[in-house]
């Protein structure tokens, strides 16, 4: 059900407040009073014509004050932002923000909010180890819904799960996240063959204000979090990772159409299947089953994802297998990979 901008607004100041970020909710509340009060943010946001829940309406106006202190156009609130946090009325300098760079609110209004958090590829890890382990082969991976990309790179980062190390000892993003449970079974390194990806509206990261944009959505007081998405950046920027702007259908379709002798075909994604079409998620369930009946022991198929299951509120991993196509329950998980409870 819809809720109002009222409503909506208060829900994520009480979720930012309870999960780590009490400067964010400080933010959204001076935001919000500011807008009570008929100041700049009345004018740029008078009323919102859809759902303001599923719209993420508050995280719209966040990511854009967060973006004017990061980039540093607006050195009064820069000034008070993690990790300076130096005295003064944040108040005072949200409102008068709104005033100054009006056009980057509005442009960020316009947009729906889109992150990449690599956090998750902590969860996606041993969904991939069991692939390899249960197939002997080398994997050639395809992220659907992939955002900018950055998930793809998981197996050059650096993993701490809990007492358990895993990955490039050198790599310059290390991915910390607490593990509840056994440790997962993880072989001392996982060939990769091939990676890529797509997404229906891609972040290319070459691309000027890309990396701004990113950043800004993730919440200012996760220094941890912001630092490791910004190093993830940089070495995609290095490698030149690319997204494919594609439906997932589609794309899917060309991907299966090729059977790969060799290696393990995977097909992953995390925290985007709610939000296609049903349509599309039935063409792809179809798609993917349908192609998994026909795989081989020399030619395996894997459906890896990381998704809130139908009428659930946790987050599980859950990996099929074909031939066979037993769906096994790995893990439950964090929504950004925080911690693991290893089912699997």
């Amino acid at each position: 059900m819809a809720v109002n901008l009222a409503e909506s607004w208060a829900r994520q100041i009480r979720w930012c407040a309870d999960n780590g970020a009490p400067f964010t909710a400080r933010v959204l509340e001076a935001a919000w009073a500011d807008r009570e009060r008929d100041g700049a943010l009345a004018q740029l946001l008078p009323a919102w014509h859809g759902d303001t829940g599923a719209d993420a309406v508050p995280l719209r106006v966040a990511g854009a004050l967060h973006a004017l202190a990061l980039s540093g156009r607006d050195v009064e609130l820069a000034a008070l932002y993690p990790p300076r946090q130096e005295p003064g009325d944040l108040a005072a300098a949200v409102a008068s923000a709104m005033v100054d760079h009006g056009d980057v609110v509005a442009e960020y209004l316009a947009v729906a909010p889109q992150t990449n958090e690599i956090g998750r590829s902590a969860v996606l890890l041993p969904g991939f180890a069991a692939v390899a382990l249960a197939t002997g082969l080398p994997l050639s991976t395809f992220e659907i819904g992939a955002s900018a990309g950055l998930n793809q790179l998981w197996h050059h980062y650096r993993y701490a799960l809990g007492d358990a190390a895993w990955g490039d000892a050198g790599s310059g993003v290390l991915i910390r996240c607490e593990w509840r449970g056994a440790a997962p079974p993880l072989p001392e390194r996982i060939d990769v063959a091939s990676h890529a990806a797509c997404d229906v509206s891609p972040i290319e990261l070459q691309h000027e204000g890309a990396a701004l944009r990113l950043m800004s959505y993730v919440w200012a007081d996760q220094r941890e979090r912001l630092d490791r998405l910004r190093a993830a950046i940089t070495l995609a920027q290095r490698l030149q990772v690319h997204v494919e702007a594609a439906d997932a259908l589609t794309w899917t379709q060309d991907v299966l159409a090729t059977q790969r002798t060799g290696c393990a075909t995977v097909i992953y994604h995390s925290v985007m299947w709610q939000y296609m079409p049903e349509p599309t998620r039935n063409g792809l369930r179809g798609l993917i089953e349908a192609t998994g009946s026909h795989a081989t022991r020399q030619a395996p198929l894997a459906w890896l994802a990381f998704e809130p299951p139908d009428n659930d509120a946790r987050m599980l991993l859950t990996l099929t297998l074909w031939p066979g196509g037993e769906r096994r329950v790995l893990a439950e998980a964090h929504p950004h990979g925080q911690w693991v409870r290893w089912l699997g």
